[in-house]
């Protein structure tokens, strides 16, 4: 058989993905190879896949934090492997490590309590449902209504002009 065609793409990282103590620490790339199953040359390119594919998360493409990436094996091939196959490798290696670790989006979170007439009862809650608020209790108090609820904070901008024109300042 004979391969048409240019050279191929063929790189092989075998590793695993640990937390780190610290989670607002930035990823650590760690090269724990024995012998010389990859060239050093793809080591750093390795490295560089590893650290390109954290810049962006899997969820919500923010970076990845508190991570130490270690790299245990692989393999090449004379003809065939390449820095950009090794980079490739590395960033899908990554996306897979992420998939299996189930990971968790750290985001701030804002305790708010709003206080309302009642007629605007209605409106306040789909508002806060609309900003991905969490509603965790409605009061009545005589003629007004208290909300508690928790809001990510980045959808907090814009949310008290937004509150008091839809219960029209009051």
């Amino acid at each position: 058989k004979k391969q048409s065609g240019g050279s191929g793409q063929y790189g092989r990282v075998i590793g695993y993905v640990e937390q780190l103590e610290q989670a607002d620490a930035p990823v650590e790339f760690f090269n724990a190879l024995v012998g010389n199953n990859i060239l050093p040359e793809y080591v750093a390119a390795c490295e560089k896949g590893f650290l390109e594919a954290s810049e962006k998360g899997p969820q919500l493409g923010h970076p990845v934090t508190g991570l130490r990436v270690v790299l245990k094996d692989g393999a090449t091939h004379v003809v065939d492997s390449s820095e950009m196959a090794f980079k490739t490798a590395a960033k899908m290696a990554f996306k897979q490590a992420m998939e299996n670790a189930k990971p968790a989006v750290l985001e701030p979170i804002m305790s708010v309590e709003i206080q309302c007439p009642e007629e605007f009862q209605g409106q306040v809650v789909g508002f806060v449902n609309s900003v991905q608020g969490m509603i965790s209790s409605t009061e009545n108090l005589f003629s007004s209504v208290v909300v508690q609820c928790e809001v990510p904070l980045n959808r907090m901008f814009g949310f008290s002009s937004n509150l008091r024109s839809m219960t029209q300042g009051k």
